[in-house]
């Protein structure tokens, strides 16, 4: 049996499921040179034209700039400068329509050619003598990316370390239309071959595999003729099949294997590269020529003259379309890109990028337009059709639902968006565009998680840098802390902690080594010290409580000394003491009793009106009118002196009361005077 390298070297070929077989209209410019377009008035050149990112900006508006010159650097692995089409002037950076199906505004770069078409200084290398890494620089400071799909690096492919079975060099064009890639291997075959020979040198494979489908025999011959003198170069002749230029369909054809789901043809041995990228590479090593220009198949029916023609990057379409004789019809459209996968352009002057192979001006009755959508009759004629053996239909309804699962689960981004399906579907169903925009919802939420994965990451690296700056500032203090000890111990001071740790392990110590009557004696004494420390407590209690009362009376006198009319009112009430102490060594026992309760009495009121001036002035006049009674009494019966007791406190219970009102102080002081008037009238 031949192994699978004999089979390939026989010119076996396989086949890949479902496919299409559209019209392939080829016929209106496969026949035809190239030619060449005029330099514009304008360039328009977007900052990025491939998969990744733009490059920073090398010049700034006014500069003169050479054709060739670099315009942006390449600061990331998924970026590739962008070069100056010609010397001109940089006019204006900033938003432009782009070649996209949205036409969204992006960072543009205008340039106003001079038309001198003055070049830089070029340095082409010699591949005899050029290593590996000078060819992967000199590819990726020309700004090379793959030109017959997605735009990826190549110098990201061509530059992979991994051992490679097989070089497929994809000349297919298997859309309808578009003869650029033809019309290039007939006029260019040698230059391809060299392009050939230099990624031969990078990778290294056991054989070369180039792939064209069979209506196109002039390329075949010319390819054929320019790889005889190769070995292992053998070009293959396809069958007419739509997509059989899907990078995943033609492995299939060529070598029979499969590319797994999410994997790439790197992973399997095989890289793949087009043509036109394949001619880019050898003008950039041999003659120092930057991806500047490319070419573009103009075709329709709208158009006087459709061909194939080598266009600036940065022309605008409608420029190749009045080149080529363009007649706009009512609600005419235009299409970047071929039948099957291209989109309509929202406005003409959308420029030419690196990826840019074909342009569609067709009449109504050429190309017509979509008709409204119906719903599915699940006829399965989608699923026959997928060359990607998926389930449109399935595909379709989890789309509508927005079902990131099971899209997953029914492998999406395994559909190369050909278009097969809709070409198919009696509904009219644009499927590839609910898949587009699926997949880019789901690339969004795909980023969304990988930035909720890193914003995690940072936290638990900031929480963990934390906690490790906690444990080190511990060790610090640990680390201090033994030192302070030692030098405490060198000095000689040993700390009060130490030394009370150290008691209270010799007691315990102690405690352990002596018998258990010990331990009854400290018991007794120590409550014997609790007993005489209640002691002590009560009896400075009880010294404190005969101190108050002496306290008060030292706070009475320093309030006299601060306020002069309390100070009046205390001499006053000495003096009244006074004369009725010297009033009580005469009388007797019971006139005694008397006077000290009206002295009692008295200085309450006193007391009372220490705080105020009119209280003040009511005790005076009681005092008086009380002193005045005591000598009216010293003559009178026992029974006089009774009656003028209960007078007095009378008296002094109105006289209280009138203390805290002034007219209560006017009414005490009329009923003292009738009472002291009763009294007199009554000893007479």
């Amino acid at each position: 049996m031949q192994s699978l390298f004999e089979q390939i070297k026989s010119g076996m070929l396989w086949d890949f499921h479902g496919g299409v077989h559209p019209p392939s209209r080829k016929s209106q410019t496969n026949q035809k040179p190239i030619a060449q377009l005029p330099i514009p008035d304008r360039l328009y050149l977007p900052l990025r034209q491939h998969i990744g990112i733009a490059g920073q900006l090398l010049v700034k508006v006014g500069d003169k700039v050479l054709k060739g010159q670099a315009l942006t650097s390449a600061d990331n692995a998924m970026t590739v400068p962008i070069h100056a089409p010609t010397s001109g002037e940089v006019i204006n950076i900033g938003p432009h329509s782009s070649a996209h199906p949205s036409a969204l505004p992006e960072m543009t770069l205008t340039l106003a050619p001079d038309g001198l078409d003055e070049w830089r200084p070029r340095q082409p290398l010699n591949l005899n003598t050029a290593d590996k890494l000078t060819l992967l620089n000199r590819i990726h400071d020309s700004g090379i990316a793959g030109m017959g799909g997605a735009g990826f690096p190549t110098h990201l492919k061509v530059g992979s370390s991994k051992p490679i079975d097989y070089l497929i060099i994809n000349a297919a064009e298997c859309e309808p239309y578009i003869t650029a890639d033809d019309m290039l291997m007939q006029e260019a075959a040698t230059t391809i071959v060299k392009g050939i020979d230099i990624l031969c040198h990078l990778l290294q494979p056991k054989a070369v595999l180039i792939a064209i489908e069979d209506d196109k025999p002039i390329a075949i011959a010319a390819m054929s003729a320019a790889c005889n003198q190769r070995d292992n170069y053998w070009v293959r002749s396809l069958s007419t099949k739509y997509p059989s230029g899907g990078e995943k369909q033609l492995i299939q054809l060529l070598t029979g294997a499969e590319v797994p789901t999410g994997r790439r043809p790197l992973d399997i041995g095989i890289v793949m590269q087009n043509v036109g990228t394949v001619f880019a590479v050898a003008q950039a090593v041999l003659d120092d020529h930057p991806l500047i220009s490319r070419i573009v198949t103009v075709a329709g029916d709208t158009l006087n003259q459709p061909q194939n023609v080598i266009a600036l990057l940065g022309t605008p379409v409608v420029d190749l379309l009045n080149l080529c004789g363009f007649s706009a019809q009512p609600k005419q459209r235009v299409i970047m890109g071929g039948p099957m996968m291209g989109f309509t352009l929202p406005s003409l002057d959308v420029p030419i990028i690196k990826s840019s192979n074909c342009i569609l001006a067709p009449t109504a009755t050429e190309l017509p337009a979509a008709e409204n959508e119906t719903d599915c009759i699940r006829c399965s004629a989608c699923a026959d059709a997928c060359p990607a053996s998926l389930l449109p239909q399935q595909l379709l309804w989890y789309s509508k639902a927005q079902d990131a699962e099971k899209l997953n689960e029914y492998n999406l981004f395994d559909c190369i968006e050909c278009g097969a399906c809709a070409y198919v579907c009696p509904s009219e169903i644009p499927l590839v565009q609910y898949y587009r925009v699926a997949k880019a919802e789901l690339r969004e939420q795909q980023q969304d998680a990988i930035k909720a994965e890193q914003a995690k990451a940072r936290f638990d690296a900031r929480n963990e840098r934390l906690e490790r700056e906690k444990l080190e500032r511990q060790q610090r203090n640990e680390q201090l802390a033994a030192a302070r000890a030692k030098q405490q111990q060198a000095s000689g001071k040993a700390s009060a902690v130490a030394d009370a740790l150290a008691r209270i392990k010799a007691k315990a110590a102690n405690k352990q080594t002596a018998p258990a009557e010990l331990d009854k004696e400290d018991i007794i004494a120590q409550r014997e010290l609790k007993k005489q420390q209640a002691r002590e407590y009560q009896r400075a209690k009880q010294a404190s409580s005969q101190a108050e009362p002496v306290a008060k009376d030292t706070s009475l006198n320093q309030d006299a000394e601060t306020d002069p009319r309390k100070a009046a009112i205390a001499a006053a009430i000495a003096r009244a003491k006074a004369k009725k102490q010297n009033d009580e060594e005469s009388a007797p026992a019971k006139t005694v009793e008397v006077t000290t309760n009206q002295e009692q009495a008295t200085a309450d009121v006193t007391a009372d009106a220490a705080s105020d001036p009119r209280k003040a002035a009511i005790a005076a006049a009681i005092a008086r009118a009380k002193a005045k009674k005591q000598k009216d009494e010293e003559s009178a019966p026992a029974k006089t002196v009774e009656a003028t007791t209960n007078q007095e406190q009378a008296t002094a219970d109105v006289t209280a009361d009138a203390a805290s009102d002034p007219r209560k102080a006017a009414i005490a002081a009329a009923i003292a005077r009738a009472k002291a008037k009763k009294q007199a009238d009554n000893q007479s």
